[in-house]
């Protein structure tokens, strides 16, 4: 009889058994994990070769759904492909990029650190930055921005840094700063498909210090070489003009076609 109080006390007898694993989600039919890049395909090989099938579905699965922007299902997925293959590195970048997006900042640094540890790659640094920045360390990040990793980095990524460095200090009060810490590289991009985010982020640093002419210039650079549609720029141009979307767009509903009425 003591020996069952024990027990409740401690929280249960040993012989209830654990929570059961939750149900892994569905695959869509038409995905059979080989539309994964190649270089994920061979971190894979660690993996017995139906696990390591099971965990390329989940991958693709992942993508699509932050495509289509359904977080949740993508955090299932990637969750799921993290239980199958916890020591793959892009297992665990996929649930970080998932957590990123959902704004839950701290669990995507985690998983980034370990993506970094278990690759000995610092090509998240980008991210961890702006994870450290979101989770209101302006001070850490900083110290990630000057560290020995990220001077490695390849240009592309030493550009996010730039971008992500430039917002810190906006959020540090230091707008003048934010603008000088992307004013050198605003000519250098032309070319490159980086270009738009370099220049939308340096169109708002301009805003921020009241020089709105130049930063509608840019904002509108930036429109133009933003083919993929990953800024707002085009919005954020039609806003310094003073157009206002929800004036010039008229719903197709109810409309058949026809004028809207007069008022």
């Amino acid at each position: 009889m003591g020996r069952q109080g024990d027990d409740n006390a401690r929280g249960g007898s040993r012989l209830v058994p654990k929570e059961g694993r939750k149900p892994e989600p569905a695959i869509a039919p038409d995905v059979t994990g080989a539309e994964l890049d190649r270089s994920v395909r061979q971190q894979l090989r660690t993996l017995s070769k139906e696990n390591a099938e099971g965990v390329a579905q989940h991958l693709v699965m992942v993508a699509a759904l932050l495509e289509a922007e359904d977080l949740d299902g993508a955090l299932a997925h990637a969750e799921t492909a993290v239980r199958r293959a916890g020591r793959v590195p892009a297992a665990r970048e996929a649930l970080g990029f998932v957590a990123y997006r959902m704004g839950d900042f701290a669990r995507a640094l985690t998983e980034f650190r370990t993506v970094r540890r278990l690759s000995g790659s610092s090509h998240l640094l980008p991210l961890m930055v702006d994870c450290e920045r979101g989770l209101g360390r302006p001070a850490r990040a900083l110290e990630l921005l000057g560290s020995p990793e990220a001077r490695q980095l390849g240009q592309e990524e030493q550009v996010e840094l730039l971008i992500v460095g430039s917002g810190i200090r906006r959020d540090m009060g230091q707008p003048q700063a934010a603008v000088l810490a992307l004013q050198g590289q605003v000519d250098k991009v032309a070319k490159k498909p980086w270009a738009a985010r370099v220049w939308y982020a340096y169109a708002d640093a301009l805003l921020e210090v009241g020089r709105t002419d130049d930063a509608r210039a840019w904002f509108a650079k930036a429109a133009v070489a933003d083919q993929d549609g990953e800024t707002d720029a085009v919005e954020r141009v039609e806003e310094l003009d003073g157009v206002r979307l929800d004036e010039v767009e008229v719903s197709d509903e109810g409309t058949d076609g026809q004028e809207p009425e007069q008022a």
